[in-house]
């Protein structure tokens, strides 16, 4: 009994069934990458990053914040959940690095990886808006933390409502 065949079918066998292989083994890495990979890239296009206090520096209307005021601070900012972010458009920058609103904001000059970042932290009574500036980049975004927002109020911080 013979087969018929149709020429090239034997040369595509093998570039088909390797491409298959392939294919194969990078679905199953990528679904199934180890924690460790998956956290770094999470972190890497983190919006909102995580502040320490040996790396961070918070200031509040020219006066550096020390001690218990200081992590109660960074708890309150690391503990607060992210609402929405703020489209900055070419030549809008000064609309959120100084909002007409009159509102002092605290300042937290911090480091991730190697790359300087500030956070001016706008504090209203229904919610705090964040400036993040690195090097290159100005995002804005607005966050609810309660925490804040009523120690702000405790503190007399110059808080206005939205």
């Amino acid at each position: 009994m013979r087969f018929i065949t149709y020429g090239d079918d034997e040369k595509m066998t093998g570039p088909v069934l390797i491409l298959t292989i392939i294919m194969t083994i990078f679905k199953l890495v990528v679904t199934c990458l180890p924690t460790d990979v998956v956290n770094w890239l999470l972190n890497k296009f983190k919006m909102h990053p995580t502040l320490s206090d040996g790396n961070t520096v918070i200031t509040m209307d020219g006066k550096r914040l020390e001690g218990e005021e200081k992590n109660q601070v960074i708890q309150d900012v690391n503990h607060a959940m992210i609402l929405k972010k703020n489209h900055i458009f070419p030549g809008n920058d000064s609309l959120f690095l100084q909002p007409k609103s009159g509102v002092k904001p605290l300042i937290i000059d911090t480091k991730k990886g190697k790359k300087d970042i500030r956070l001016l932290v706008f504090v209203y009574g229904d919610h705090v808006d964040v400036v993040k500036q690195d090097k290159k980049k100005l995002v804005a975004y607005s966050m609810r933390s309660e925490s804040l927002q009523d120690r702000s109020m405790m503190k007399g911080m110059d808080v206005k409502e939205a």
